[in-house]
């Protein structure tokens, strides 16, 4: 008596395969390499406070 909607399955989809697509142009950095360059980063701050004489 009731019809179900056919057309709910293709506008998910849809959303769907936008994400993947922009998923695959995206820039992706690996988790390592940002904890690298922040280790890094914390590290040349402590050096140059050393440096200049700043230390705690």
């Amino acid at each position: 008596m009731t019809k179900k909607k056919e057309g709910s399955g293709l506008m998910s989809s849809a959303g769907l395969m936008r994400y993947y697509d922009a998923e695959e142009t995206s820039l992706q950095i690996p988790p390592k390499t940002v904890v690298i360059v922040a280790l890094a980063a914390g590290l040349a701050v402590l050096a140059l406070n050393a440096s200049f004489g700043i230390w705690p």
